[in-house]
């Protein structure tokens, strides 16, 4: 079992982490931010601790002292700033920038905000479903703040903070619908930072990009508070659509990613290596048996010469920006085999799992421990446990550890029901090895039970689907044969550009039909019998997804 930690710096709130880092790292970039006309602009550690005082203030003159304060808007140095002044004087309630204008307000309403603060692109879309006083500009409650006085900061320094106080109230977005209010304390989050820090080295030398949504605490706590506490720069301003030319332009040395942009970059660089440099090493021996085969990328790189891999290595990382050197993902399941080639490049990649109500993080893959086909181990001051398991050993993962959420907001029942003997039941199913490693099954809700008894995990069928490289897009379900017995039911979105390029022609829709059908046969022909696909359906659009970019196992996606 893991023993060894690296030492690292605990804090018990937010205000303490901001205190110690600007001090301790000063004049040092706390943020660099592209701005619209594509120059970057800096704020330092102490200038971010300036304004985090002055905005705490601010929002105590504004009668805000105990409110909850919704928060929204695209990635920015003020919505981090909003966050944690707004956690710190009451309750910060971040929501997906992503919902309609009514969906916000509505959740405002639950959540009973004293206010609402949103960037310019979205109070048009609120104020419609809104007063007018009830909807701040994030960039006004910052812009033009003044340094705080020594008497502001007393102020900000004698308010209480309570370990096991809400003072962050997250609505899940979740894949199965049904949004839940996760209140966690400022504790439970500064935990996590604690935990991860101990098997992960950030050094004030790194750089990452904040690309995932601010609102989940997978974007909020691992990456950018994480590196707020170990002094790394923290880069605004890029998007998905511009990201190859953010990574050269912001040369990042982490990226914390979900799988599907990850899967994206594999793509990028595996067409960049065999076509750009394969064709290079045509004289080499195995080199047409290698790109025959098609192999992995790890494999590709096992058959050449180190200097040659060297060579290649050092080329796909100028496209990442030249520094990259950690790749952190997570939010939902990812090959083992996309962590095998990013490591085989020389980017260490690590696989981790939570949950909202943990923080986020249970389990991960660290600096101590690597196997890309798991989870990885429980970080320090977490047990977890199997409870309810099969004669395989898979049962429901549950946890416990002060990262714990406090409970669901004004919902006792749903409290109750997801702790059982102090561990939280995170109601994913999987199960450990005799390495302490985590290994995930699915979500207990999506288990199709077979008429004989047998458990069909969907996300394993998933995995193998997307496997196959004319399905983009696929979500297995529950369905009803001829017989009206439940069976295995799979929606796919068939990858047209692919099956245009095998054909060589525009394909028909027949012939696409041809083309899954062949692919779902393949991956049947794999399968014990029980676990195989008896009906399948073509759609014609991709899947809605979550803002973390899980397809959503509920409404027209289920249909």
């Amino acid at each position: 079992m893991q023993e060894k930690y690296y030492r690292a710096t605990r804090f018990d709130n937010f205000r303490e982490l901001i205190k110690s880092s600007s001090v301790k790292y000063g004049l040092k970039n706390a943020f660099c931010i592209k701005e619209k006309d594509g120059t970057y602009s800096y704020i330092s550690y102490k200038r971010f601790g300036e304004l985090y005082f002055t905005l705490c203030m601010r929002f105590i003159y504004q009668g805000f002292y105990g409110k909850a304060l919704a928060i929204t808007g695209n990635n920015s140095v003020e919505w981090l700033l909003c966050y944690l002044a707004a956690s710190t004087v009451g309750v910060a309630v971040p929501i997906d920038k992503s919902l309609s204008g009514e969906d916000i307000i509505r959740l405002c309403g639950e959540a009973d905000c004293a206010a609402i603060f949103a960037d310019n692109t979205l109070t048009k879309r609120i104020l419609p479903y809104s007063d007018k006083g009830f909807v701040h500009s994030l960039e006004e409650c910052v812009k033009n703040s003044p340094p705080p006085t020594a008497a502001q900061r007393h102020e900000v320094n004698a308010l209480d903070i309570p370990r096991d106080k809400m003072q962050v109230l997250i609505f899940t977005s979740g894949t199965t619908g049904g949004a839940k209010g996760v209140c966690l304390s400022q504790y439970n989050i500064c935990t996590n930072i604690y935990q991860v820090s101990q098997i992960v080295k950030i050094t004030a030398s790194d750089k990452t990009i904040s690309l995932l949504p601010l609102h989940h605490t997978y974007e909020c706590t691992l990456n950018c508070l994480f590196m707020l506490s170990r002094g790394g720069c923290i880069c605004f301003g890029g998007e998905l659509a511009t990201l190859a030319a953010d990574l050269k332009g912001f040369s990042p040395t982490v990226m914390l990613t979900v799988p599907a942009l990850l899967s994206h970059l594999s793509k990028r660089i595996n067409n960049a290596i065999y076509k750009e440099i394969a064709e290079r090493l045509a004289a080499l021996p195995l080199m047409s048996d290698i790109r025959r085969e098609k192999p992995t990328l790890s494999r590709f790189l096992s058959h050449i010469p180190f200097f040659l891999r060297d060579i290649i290595s050092a080329k796909v990382k100028n496209t990442l920006g030249g520094r990259l050197r950690l790749i952190i993902v997570g939010a939902a399941a990812v090959e083992a085999q996309l962590i095998e080639d990013f490591n085989a490049l020389g980017i260490r990649t690590l696989q981790g799992y939570g949950l909202t109500e943990c923080s986020p993080l249970l389990a991960g893959n660290s600096d101590f421990f690597l196997d890309p086909s798991s989870a990885g181990r429980a970080v320090p001051g977490v047990a977890l446990k199997i409870i309810n398991s099969d004669e395989n050993g898979v049962g429901e993962i549950a946890a416990k550890g002060d990262n714990i959420m406090l409970g669901y907001y004004n919902d006792p029942a749903a409290t109750n029901e997801a702790m059982i003997n102090g561990y939280f039941r995170t109601g994913d199913l999987g199960y450990t090895d005799e390495n302490g490693a985590l290994f995930i099954k699915g979500r207990i809700k999506n288990v199709i039970v077979t008429p004989n008894g047998k458990n069909i995990y969907p996300e394993e069928l998933e995995e193998k689907l997307l496997s196959s490289e004319i399905i983009a897009e696929a979500i297995v379900l529950k369905g009803t044969d001829h017989k009206g017995e439940e069976c295995v039911r799979a929606k796919v979105f068939p990858n047209r550009d692919k099956i245009s390029q095998m054909l060589k022609h525009d394909p028909s829709e027949r012939e696409i039909r041809d083309a899954v059908a062949r692919a779902i046969k393949e991956i049947n022909e794999l399968l014990p019998t029980f676990k195989r696909i008896r009906l399948t359906e073509i759609t014609d659009s991709e899947f809605e997804r979550t803002s973390t970019n899980k397809i959503k196992r509920f409404g027209k996606n289920a249909e």
